[in-house]
């Protein structure tokens, strides 16, 4: 009987860790910058990102982010491209995500221009988190 009740108590038990209330809704934003242009120069150096980084992220969301480095793919007239990639990473309060979305359009509208980038990629998703 002892037995029996413990295995039923051990679900219970589990999810109550995976499912903790530490932490406030957040937004997070993932925006994927290629580095490829189009014409034929060469890609967009670190350097040069680093320089839009400073000018068009940071002060856009200055408590922070997070960059990663990246190694993207896609395909274009039946060619794969492989292409050095950045990920910015942006968490915000889920009750700023209008306006915080207005500043990440602005982001990528502007890299598109700078760079001649067909496009940035966005991901969003609803998280808890905590600092």
């Amino acid at each position: 009987m002892l037995l029996a009740l413990l295995g039923a108590g051990i679900p219970a038990l589990v999810g109550a860790a995976l499912h903790s209330n530490v932490g406030n809704p957040y937004q997070e934003t993932r925006l994927y910058f290629g580095t490829e242009r189009p014409d034929g120069r060469p890609p967009v150096g670190e350097r040069e990102f680093m320089g839009f980084l400073d000018r068009e992220i940071t002060p856009a969301f200055p408590e922070g982010l997070t960059l990663q480095d990246g190694r993207g793919q896609w395909q274009r007239d039946g060619k794969v491209i492989r292409e050095t990639s950045y990920e910015v990473v942006l968490l915000y309060p889920e009750k700023e995500a209008d306006e915080r979305g207005e500043r990440i359009e602005r982001i990528r509208k502007a890299y598109e221009k700078r760079f001649q980038q067909d496009s940035v990629g966005r991901s969003d998703d609803q998280v808890t988190a905590d600092f």
